[in-house]
């Protein structure tokens, strides 16, 4: 009896929390529904009681949200791939190869992590300018191809393989490409599938670094376009903003729906493997 009344406190407790989650995300949806009087007068009423599709329709007709998608889609895409492949070669590198101080390196790489955005900024804003990159979605991109993240947890996945079936792999003379791409590829794939995914999600939601890179409108990811509307210079069009916010988390969510069974296998395993 008291381990069930334990086991209601906890989910009584988890589904609180749940719905103080879901709050901002239920905001955003009523509110991309309204008129802007009547977001005013009910503000706080998650269902509307006259919807309209108009700010959807501002959206799509005062913006090149095409061209805007597309660019989040691009910088999303091409960081994921960049960062997914670097991080699988180097994950490799640090499991399967032996070279004089590998762990001091990988400490020394583990330990960015903790640098703190700001002080990378400068001279990324720096080398990119020197690059003529601004104002370029490539300028976005570029400084983002490689993340320690993604290379401790492929270490952690390919840490749970057998080495041994990578030596006799070695001793019938199969060059390393080979090895991984026939060996480690497909055990590790779920790791690789939720690296890419989390990074995708990163740089889909990303709104520091592309607003000091980018400055046309036609250059603008979707977090830029959300801004235009809550900004000093957009005006209070905030029912337009929640239209947009809710497109912008649209394509990240469905994603983290279909895959979060891998997200939280992954995460689960690194712990594990220590």
């Amino acid at each position: 009896m008291k381990i069930k009344k334990m086991q209601v406190g906890w989910h009584t407790l988890l589904l609180a929390v749940v719905f103080v989650l879901l709050i901002p995300i239920l905001f955003a949806v009523s509110n991309s529904f309204k008129t802007l009087q009547d977001a005013f007068n009910t503000i706080f009423e998650i269902i509307p009681a006259n919807p309209t599709l108009e700010n959807y329709v501002h959206v799509f007709q005062k913006l090149p949200f095409a061209k805007i998608t597309m660019n989040t889609f691009l910088i999303a895409s091409s960081v994921t791939i960049f960062k997914t492949v670097t991080s699988l070669f180097a994950a490799y590198s640090f499991v399967y190869f032996d070279f004089r101080g590998k762990t001091v390196l990988y400490f020394i790489m583990l330990s960015t992590m903790f640098i703190p955005f700001t002080v990378t900024m400068i001279p990324n804003y720096l080398m990119v300018s020197r690059m003529g990159l601004r104002d370029c979605i490539w300028g976005v991109a570029l400084p983002q191809f490689a993340d320690v993240l993604g290379i401790f947890l492929l270490r952690q996945a390919m840490r749970g393989i057998p080495k041994a079936l990578v030596e006799a792999a070695r001793m019938e003379n199969v060059g390393n490409f080979k090895i991984m791409k026939d060996i480690i590829l497909p055990l590790v794939r779920p790791s690789i599938l939720t690296t890419g995914i989390i990074f995708f999600i990163n740089s889909w939601n990303e709104y520091v670094w592309p607003v000091l890179i980018l400055k046309s409108k036609e250059n603008y990811t979707l977090s830029l376009a959300l801004q235009m509307y809550i900004s000093s210079e957009g005006g209070t069009e905030f029912t337009i903003a929640m239209a947009v916010s809710v497109i912008t988390m649209i394509i990240p969510l469905i994603l983290y729906i279909i895959f979060q069974r891998f997200i939280i296998n992954t995460f689960a395993a690194s712990g594990v493997k220590g």
